[in-house]
């Protein structure tokens, strides 16, 4: 089961914090993914932030996106950061 994402903000590090419909919230790391096939088309920073909500899931105006499951499931859970980095209205 996975969880429709209902917020996304990219950060200047290739993250993005997200929040999920069951309030959940989270860091995703794209780093990792930035030299590999079309995802070398967010690796300029500009595409990078022009990252949306779509439907349950995450897109960007080049055309990449990620399945709704794998974003809920890499996400790293908000409790390893610092209370400043939470979203606004996320839930503890």
């Amino acid at each position: 089961m996975y969880f429709s994402v209902k917020q996304v903000i990219p950060r200047d590090d290739y993250t993005l914090a997200l929040v999920f419909e069951n309030g959940e919230d989270g860091i995703l790391d794209m780093k990792p993914m930035l030299d590999f096939g079309v995802f070398q088309r967010i690796k300029d920073m500009d595409n990078f932030k022009r990252v949306r909500v779509a439907f349950d899931t995450i897109e960007w105006d080049c055309g990449v996106d990620l399945d709704p499951e794998y974003i809920y499931t890499r996400c790293c859970r908000q409790a390893k950061y610092p209370a400043g980095d939470r979203l606004a209205g996320s839930k503890e």
